[in-house]
């Protein structure tokens, strides 16, 4: 980045610049321009803005006027030259500020301009200042600052201006942005940006074809994609173009790339920076107890904490260094804090101090109790100890003046205990534990300690068991530590348990712990138990704060936001967020973001055996579960109808008591429904067996965008098998025929047709045998785009024309309009290209009438679809465009990449290989409607993509990928794509 172009003079002190209307700024990487403010001025004739860009460029210096003769002209200039010089220089300095443009020594320059009036000098700092954050390690800052440098590019540099010297930067200001953007695509692979890095590159090497390091980076971002045939063939294409157009082979590092991937090299994978561990020599210790000899982990918090510690005795440091480490009972807070202790006593050879201070019991250890027993510990007699409190703390605080005295004060119950026991002078240093967070103690290093990370939960099982049991069955070890919950307390008293069962595997402990009703039994040993510790905690708890702690563990799904835990308790936000931080306070909760909260599991778990317990009535659990499932059903159908205007299925959904939230905006809207999705589901998988199964079959059927946007798949696609099941054991006909409809639009859109059909055809029985023409005419839809799958056109067309009888007759005229376009697919399979154009931009009229919604994006891609095979590609492209927006603002990321594909077929009709290959690399790294055979087609185009620009290696890899999965899928396609391959490989 620091070979790139420099003008570092004319933005440096010169004459200073008389005031203007606004500040005076010039562009040179795009059209030379200028503006006062943003106000454009007028930069003349091509020959003058040749001039201007020429001193803008000359950084400051002066340009004499056979320099610039020479830049506009070349060595055969007119020969008024010089008199149209002049002319130039006279017509900018009336336009630009007084004083800018001078006169010197027979030639001119200009001076005086302020900070970044001219963009290539703020790109050119922020690439410099890019160039350091990567030196520094900070790569996504480095990474923002070449796009900000990158995005002052406004087309060709210089564009328009005449001359050889514009000639010539234009060149070398093309090379700095290619060299910028290397950088920056070398950054985006370093931060693990591989897929999204594939289709940018995939365009720049066919725009560049001969330019080695963009082939270099295109390799190295499909490998990490886990394409290494693409990679590889991507070489071959390199190799063989460069032997074609240039007679050289590719330069080393190119070949040695392929021979890496060619050998699997683990360090082609991700770069991790070494974890370093901090040293220190033990001394002696004073009160401190002994540290655990299994410590593990927590590499981080010790540095963190014995850096903090250390720095109490650094001259001219801080008066007193405070740590306070809070946590959940026990996630390792004693035992971290006395390690770290520990490692830290060389700091404090004048001793440490060490009480428990019984903050989670019923009793805790009075301030004036405490600070009797250090001041004997430090000399003090006892007949010199005072009795108040103040005057103990005065006469600690004297004690310890000149020494360099390490407290920890463990189990603490709240900043007023700790305050009197604090050092008060410079040497010493404070530790203190708390299932409390003291954000009242004035000066505190506060650390919020988690439960380990799995490697070092494993770590610490492993050293607890012994080596050879865990690595003999390791899965069922991995299985046992999550069952723990990560929790230093919970993992060694089941790694304890194990130790002194020689006849038991992990495999039996692993079982034992997999049933959550007695997880929180078995997780006891001696005087420790987890449940034990929980219980002491919850003891402390207020009614209010305990009645909230019952009622949100009985809910499912990772986190919870403030609006839900509100429905849970049935209170007004206010309230209900004073409750939860307070009990993020306690450590019973945790702030998983600013508005979410969420519970450890094995907390989650107590929680819910407390409700169990306690929880009087009993139908209050029943009622705080139908709250919150009102609260996401009535939130999820404002969202559908909010994205879907018109649309009667919210009408058709249950009831609900309890409201929801409104939505002024869309995209806050989706916002909501994105951020929700994993709870949203827990809450619709949770209401399976009992009363409240219709509304959680409704609650899925609202959220359907979650499955058609791509996100959340897998666990929409888990509840819906789920209710399908639990819809059947309960004999709801009606809850059952929806809970497949939905089943019926998830198998659709992953492109799994057989079963898709399989559901439809129980799905539509069950609706017309309880008469909800909802489902019916749902169902009938999706049957009809089975047909259209499978090259049933006129069976498609019956199934379409039958959904928009039900439709029109229910008044659901946006769905109506949608199920017009795909009627009109159903009859281009049938040859009827002028009709099936007809319905189409009837389709994407009604829906322009209702808006810019989702639904119209389908429309307008059914109306590309018709207009591709009407042979009309100009306008295919402008709906398949106009689609993808709106598919994008409303993001529906699989519809995302099916509009890609069908732009990509468009360029590549049109001869556009290079563009097409884009739009066909953006598809597959967004996924497209239709699972894997969709995939399939997007590969089997780019192929073709690729051959028109020459990469036939890499053509034949996509094609190769291609084959195999319509293999898997008995599609016949396959037959037409062995054809390609086996002409390309004879050949």
């Amino acid at each position: 980045m620091d070979g790139g172009p420099r003008v570092p003079e004319q933005r440096r002190a010169g004459s200073a610049p008389v005031a203007e209307p606004g500040p005076l700024r010039f562009g040179v990487l795009g059209p030379v321009r200028a503006w006062h403010g943003e106000e454009a001025l007028s930069t003349g004739s091509p020959q003058q803005r040749a001039l201007l860009a020429a001193l803008l460029l000359r950084e400051g210096r002066t340009a004499t006027a056979a320099e610039l003769i020479d830049a506009l002209w070349g060595p055969e200039p007119p020969s008024q030259a010089l008199a149209a010089v002049r002319t130039y220089a006279s017509r900018l300095r009336k336009v630009l500020s007084h004083g800018v443009l001078i006169s010197e020594s027979g030639g001119y320059a200009i001076r005086g301009l302020r900070e970044g009036a001219l963009d290539l000098a703020v790109a050119q700092d922020l690439a410099a200042e890019a160039e350091k954050a990567r030196g520094t390690g900070e790569l996504g800052r480095a990474r923002a600052l070449l796009n900000q440098a990158l995005d002052l590019w406004d087309g060709e540099p210089l564009a328009g201006v005449p001359g050889p010297y514009a000639e010539a930067q234009r060149a070398r200001l093309e090379e700095w942005r290619l060299g910028l953007l290397e950088t920056r695509l070398d950054l985006d692979l370093e931060q693990g940006c591989h897929a999204e890095a594939v289709s940018e590159l995939t365009a720049l090497t066919a725009a560049h074809p001969l330019r080695e390091r963009l082939r270099e980076l295109l390799m190295l971002a499909l490998y990490r994609s886990g394409r290494q045939a693409e990679a590889l063939a991507v070489y071959a294409d390199t190799r063989r173009l460069l032997s074609e157009e240039l007679g050289v082979d590719p330069r080393p590092g190119l070949s040695e790339l392929q021979q890496r991937i060619l050998q699997a090299d683990p360090a082609l994978a991700e770069p991790s920076a070494p974890v370093t561990e901090p040293t220190a020599a033990p001394v002696r210790p004073a009160q401190l107890p002994a540290s655990v000899p299994d410590f593990t982990g927590r590499s981080s918090f010790v540095t963190d904490l014995t850096e903090v510690l250390s720095s109490a005795s650094e001259a001219g440091g801080r008066v007193m260094a405070v740590s306070a480490l809070a946590g959940i009972g026990g996630v390792g807070k004693t035992t971290l804090a006395v390690h770290v202790a520990h490692r830290a006593r060389p700091v404090f050879p004048d001793g440490q101090l060490y009480v428990d201070l019984q903050g989670a019991g019923p009793r805790p250890a009075e301030p004036e109790t405490v600070l009797g027993s250090f001041l004997r510990a430090l000399g003090t007699p006892d007949t010199a100890i005072p009795d108040s409190l103040e005057e103990r703390s005065a006469l600690y605080r004297s004690v310890l003046d000149g020494r360099r005295v390490l407290v920890l004060l463990d189990n603490a119950k709240d900043a007023a205990q700790v305050r009197p026991l604090l050092p008060g002078t410079e040497g010493c240093a404070a530790l203190v534990t708390s299932r409390v967070r003291m954000l009242d103690l004035a000066g505190a290093h506060l650390v919020d300690l988690d439960v380990m990370s799995p490697d070092e939960a494993l770590a610490l099982f492993t050293r607890i068991v012994g080596e050879e049991r865990v690595a003999a069955e390791r899965e069922a070890a991995l299985d046992v530590v999550a069952a723990c919950g990560f929790l230093p307390l919970a993992i060694r008293i089941a790694a304890s348990r194990l130790a002194a069962r020689r006849t038991w595997t992990v495999s039996v402990l692993a079982a034992k712990l997999a049933d959550e009703r007695r997880r929180l039994d078995e997780l006891q040993a001696g005087d420790l138990a987890v449940k034990a510790t929980f219980e002491l905690g919850y003891g402390q708890l207020e009614p209010a704060q305990a009645r909230a702690f019952r009622l949100l563990g009985l809910a499912d799904g990772p986190d919870i936001s403030l609006a839900a835990a509100a429905a849970v308790l049935d209170l007004p936000p206010e309230d209900t967020e004073d409750l939860l931080e307070s009990l993020v306070d306690t450590s019973l909760l945790e702030s998983a973001a600013p508005g979410r909260y969420r519970f450890h599991d094995l907390v989650r778990l107590y929680a819910r055996s407390c409700a169990e317990r306690d929880e009087w009535p009993p139908s209050e659990r029943e009622a705080a579960m139908s709250r919150v499932l009102d609260f996401y059903l009535a939130t999820t159908a404002g969202v559908y109808a909010m994205e879907r205007p018109g649309d009667r299925l919210v009408d058709d959904l249950e009831p609900t008591e309890y409201p929801g939230l409104r939505f002024t905006e869309a995209a806050a809207a989706l916002d909501w429904l994105y951020t929700e999705a994993a709870p949203l589901l827990a809450c619709a998988r949770q209401s399976t067996g009992s009363h409240r199964l219709r509304r959680g079959v409704d609650l899925l059927w609202a959220a359907k965008d979650l499955t058609e946007s791509g996100a959340n798949s897998h666990q929409y696609e888990t509840t819906a098998r789920a209710m399908c099941e639990a819809t059947r054991r309960a004999g709801d006909a009606r809850a059952e025929g929806r809970a497949r409809t939905v089943l019926t639009d998830v198998l659709l859109v992953s492109g799994r047709i057989q079963q898709a059909e399989t559901e439809a055809r129980v799905a539509m029985e069950l609706a017309e045998k309880v008469g909800d023409s909802t489902a019916v005419s749902w169902v009938a839809n999706n049957r009809g785009l089975m047909c259209l799958h499978q090259g049933r056109h006129a069976e498609g067309k019956a199934f379409f024309e039958r959904a928009i009888e039900g439709l029109r007759a229910a008044g659901n005229r946006p769905f109506e309009a949608t199920s017009l376009g795909n009627l009109s697919r159903a009859y281009l399979g049938m040859g009827d290209i002028t009709r099936a154009v007809e319905i189409a931009q009837r389709g994407v009229a009604a829906h322009s009438e209702i808006g810019r919604t989702v639904r119209l994006a389908n429309s307008h891609y059914a109306l590309g679809v018709a207009m591709i095979q009407a042979g009309r590609h100009s306008e295919a492209l402008s709906q398949f465009s106009d689609a993808l927006r709106i598919f994008g603002d409303h993001r529906q990321r699989l519809w995302e990449g099916t509009a890609n594909f069908r732009i990509a077929e468009v360029h590549l009709a049109a001869q556009h290989p290079s563009q097409a290959a884009q739009h066909a690399e953006q598809a597959l790294a967004l996924g497209c409607i239709g699972g894997d055979r969709m995939r399939a087609n997007v590969l089997t185009l780019l192929g073709h993509a690729l051959t028109k620009l020459g990469q036939l290696d890499r053509a034949k890899a996509c094609w190769r990928e291609a084959l195999n999965l319509y293999e898997q899928s008995c599609a016949p396609e396959a037959g037409s794509v062995r054809a390609l391959i086996r002409p390309a490989s004879t050949a």
